[in-house]
């Protein structure tokens, strides 16, 4: 597709850096990403995909606005405490940039619904906050064959890492983490706490690295790093990356 003159000038500091340009702009308008959780990591990605051009995003989250979000979660103000999360993100939207094209859901996701839920689209990026719902999403993404970009934060650290494990060669989500995290029993931010910048920090290099797999073949933006996790301390501050290995007897990627 061709960008028409009032996107041209929209996206005009994409587009003159080479390693974006024309054709990674264009990719950058034809995405779908899906953003499952809209809290601490998902509005920031929400914003910067928003403004980078990503014209149709499905938003999923079946929580309300809490006083207690606003300290991290930027999409949100005081009139939206008790509304639904992803109504809440679509007027953001909305205000921001009318152009988008938006689904909802505010079903929750698990094992049951994801691979419904995440059908069709071109990327997922999941910022949810325990292990079922991330293990539901990442083994939906790899039955449909739908790169997955994963983000966590709590406290002072983060992680972010892409996978494709619907690729032989390449790792999931479950074989960084395994099987004994099914149940939804891992703490969460409201009983470990979380410096409201780190969610920023996370979010803001989750969203980048969205952008490097979806201008994958159409852009010079480098490579998406499969099975590479990122991860950043808030206190050095640094990041270091990991290698995942892919496990042959990983049960929803391997054999």
């Amino acid at each position: 597709m061709a960008l028409s003159p009032d996107r041209l000038e929209r996206f005009a500091r994409h587009i003159v850096i080479p390693e974006i340009g024309g054709a990674g702009q264009v990719a950058l308008s034809d995405a779908h990403v899906t953003l499952v959780g809209l809290g601490g990591i998902g509005s920031p990605v929400l914003q910067y995909l928003a403004g980078a051009g990503v014209a149709h995003l499905t938003l999923i989250d079946d929580g309300t606005v809490e006083e207690s979000n606003l300290q991290r979660q930027t999409i949100y103000a005081e009139r939206d405490i008790g509304h639904g999360k992803a109504a809440c993100a679509r007027r953001w939207l909305a205000n921001f940039d009318k152009r988008i094209e938006v689904e909802l859901s505010d079903r929750r996701i698990d094992t049951s619904t994801a691979p419904e839920i995440l059908s069709g689209t071109d990327l997922v990026i999941d910022g949810t906050d325990n292990f079922a719902t991330r293990l539901a999403v990442s083994d939906a993404c790899v039955a449909h064959g739908i790169p997955l970009l994963s983000a966590a934060v709590g406290r002072f650290q983060g992680q972010v890492a892409a996978f494709a494990g619907h690729r032989p060669d390449q790792p999931c989500y479950r074989c960084f983490v395994g099987d004994a995290f099914d149940a939804d029993d891992c703490d969460t931010c409201a009983d470990e706490g979380m410096l409201g910048a780190m969610a920023g920090w996370v979010g803001s290099f989750a969203a980048m690295h969205a952008v490097r797999v979806l201008c994958e073949g159409k852009a010079a933006f480098g490579k998406p790093q499969w099975g590479t996790l990122f991860l950043l301390d808030g206190m050095a501050p640094s990041m270091r990356p990991l290698t995942i290995a892919k496990d042959p007897d990983c049960r929803t990627c391997g054999g």
